[in-house]
């Protein structure tokens, strides 16, 4: 396995974002339907969310680039470059309050 940079990685997944009409886009770095652990870097335009949603399973948010905020019934939890969210076991949300780069690991099983 090679290393990967992630700082390269998220700026081709923030490019290939701001070219859809959904003002997203994701790429699984790590992991499949088989692999306990997964992996995926999600970009975010600013202004767009993944609507709500819910939970994987133990998971958390490394957020690379921009601001976001996590969002679970009336809790909000912001983040920024280099903040780590637990996502909650609940219905939740992301949204972007700018352009965003966020590493969602889902450890399931």
């Amino acid at each position: 396995m090679s290393p990967s940079s992630l700082s390269v990685l998220a700026e081709e997944q923030l490019t290939l974002a701001r070219a859809t009409g959904s003002g997203r886009s994701a790429r699984t770095l790590h992991g499949g339907p088989t692999t306990l652990l997964r992996q995926t870097l999600v970009a975010l335009v600013a202004g767009h969310a993944l609507a709500e949603h819910a939970s994987p399973g133990d998971a958390t948010l490394q957020v690379l680039c921009g601001r976001v905020r996590l969002t679970a019934g009336d809790q909000t939890w912001p983040g920024s470059a280099g903040d780590l969210l637990v996502i909650p076991d609940a219905h939740h949300a992301l949204h972007a309050d700018e352009d965003a780069v966020v590493l969602l690991t889902v450890a399931r099983g």
